[in-house]
């Protein structure tokens, strides 16, 4: 009896363990997303103000001719 318990619970801990390992990786690939989407927002956000600057002439380069 006593060697079944010790086994379930060994069994039950390698669970857990397992458990807790799965949400930390999870945890790591939903921060790497994060900052993807992030890098990703700020590039697009000044990409447009380049394209705006530039049919405009006013912002990041100024087109003074004439």
């Amino acid at each position: 009896m006593v060697s079944s318990s010790t086994s379930a619970s060994s069994a039950s801990n390698a669970s857990t363990m397992s458990v807790d390992a799965q949400k930390k990786a999870q945890d790591v690939q939903t921060q790497q997303l994060t900052k993807l989407l992030e890098g990703a927002n700020q590039q697009t956000q000044q990409q447009t103000q380049q394209v705006t600057a530039q049919k405009t002439g006013m912002g990041n380069s100024l087109n003074i001719t004439g």
